[in-house]
């Protein structure tokens, strides 16, 4: 569990967020991953990624939410609806809602990335619940309730 407040979302506040600082203090770490809020409001949310070698998000669903990825240092390999593609840096993915996808860092470099979704959904509420937990199972069964839906394991060759 995140330890700061919670994070109420409204209209999207003027302002700056510094490199290295997470919008409300919001620097998650998920499953090896490290997550910075660089800008969260009820529309759209947006975080910057730093995923390490042999690092990935198995493939997965947002049911109600596009999701975007560009990236901004690194190679991703990237599961889209049933095909595999690789993103290098200056390139931007999109993920319509409920579109199977997954990313993984399959070099042997970091990968950085700036993500965003919209609407905000539950999507900044999970990465609270996610923060610092090591347990892969717990990791699914906070996203399903925060409308994350998981493919099964081995539904997806080469994920």
């Amino acid at each position: 569990m995140f330890d700061g407040d919670e994070i109420v979302l409204g209209p999207l506040p003027k302002g700056i967020v510094r490199a290295g600082e997470g919008q409300h203090r919001r620097v998650w770490n998920v499953l090896g991953h490290t997550y910075w809020a660089r800008a969260v409001s009820e529309s759209s949310f947006a975080f910057e990624t730093l995923d390490p070698p042999g690092t990935g998000v198995p493939p997965h669903v947002h049911p109600t939410q596009d999701e975007h990825i560009h990236v901004l240092d690194g190679v991703f390999t990237l599961y889209l609806d049933g095909e595999w593609e690789k993103a290098g840096p200056g390139d931007t993915v999109l993920m319509p809602r409920g579109l199977p996808h997954a990313y993984y860092n399959r070099s042997e470099a970091d990968s950085r990335a700036l993500f965003w979704v919209s609407p905000t959904g539950k999507l900044a509420h999970l990465f609270d619940q996610l923060h610092d937990l090591t347990d892969p199972a717990e990791v699914v069964r906070q996203s399903a309730l925060h409308d994350v839906e998981f493919l099964p394991p081995g539904s997806v060759p080469g994920a």
